[in-house]
């Protein structure tokens, strides 16, 4: 019998929803008019909705090329240290291309307002933000997402892709983790 982790885990929003939400969100996307399109997905915890939205883009009749960065302000713990590193970067050349930066959460702005600057120092001609959850109650770097899923309570979430110490990535949904 397998085990069952998420006894524990409220559905905060359940697979359907999240689902039409990215077919949604990709035809915004599509109406946007990104031209050359590179879609970079910040690892880990985007992985998940990267890949759906990414497909829905498919649908939408957007067909791009598709870039995974690997940035972490987190490590281990569950509060940004404030300080973000590079630990993987891309290989593709930005320059004169739009760009659409992908994340699970926009919390405290850190780590999208570096990748956003990086992409745009390295000569993107337009950098667009699309992030699962929205979360502006933390906000320490002054950004905004261009293409929001939903916007978030102020509750630490995990599920679809987002993880509290590399565990509940697999959930089919955004959940919270209740003692």
């Amino acid at each position: 019998m397998p085990v069952v982790r998420d006894r524990n885990i409220r559905v905060l929003i359940d697979p359907a929803t999240i689902a039409a939400r990215n077919a949604e969100m990709a035809r915004e996307v599509a109406e946007a008019g990104y031209n050359n399109l590179l879609v970079i997905s910040i690892l880990k915890g985007s992985f998940v909705f990267a890949a759906d939205l990414i497909r829905a883009l498919h649908w939408a009749g957007i067909a791009p090329e598709v870039e995974f960065l690997s940035l972490s302000s987190y490590r281990e713990g569950t509060v940004s240290s404030g300080a973000v590193t590079v630990v993987r970067d891309i290989e593709s050349d930005v320059g004169g291309r739009d760009v659409l930066l992908i994340d699970d959460i926009l919390e405290s702005g850190r780590t999208l307002a570096f990748a956003r600057e990086m992409m745009l120092s390295r000569g993107a001609a337009r950098v667009g933000i699309a992030v699962l959850l929205d979360k502006p109650g933390h906000r320490a770097a002054a950004i905004d997402a261009d293409h929001v899923g939903f916007m978030c309570p102020d509750l630490f979430v995990v599920g679809y892709g987002m993880d509290v110490a590399h565990a509940f990535r697999e959930l089919p949904f955004v959940g919270v983790v209740e003692e």
